[in-house]
């Protein structure tokens, strides 16, 4: 599993950090980031509802064995 968050995208509304605060954050600005070393998931069952949760779609999770 890969975690991105589109920075220009983001609008800081934080339903990413809510959700999966184990994977997620918010930087000093207020926009979601991926903690270090999470970028896999962490195998967090929450990372694909935290990408779902993003008001603007800007968490994307993807299968790079798929």
């Amino acid at each position: 599993m890969r975690i991105d968050i589109d920075k220009d995208v983001c609008i800081g509304a934080g339903q990413c950090a809510l959700t999966a605060p184990d994977v997620f954050t918010q930087d000093d600005d207020g926009y979601g980031t991926v903690l270090p070393g999470r970028e896999d998931g962490a195998g967090s069952p929450l990372v694909r509802e935290a990408a779902r949760a993003c008001p603007v779609s800007a968490v994307t999770v993807t299968d790079p064995t798929a």
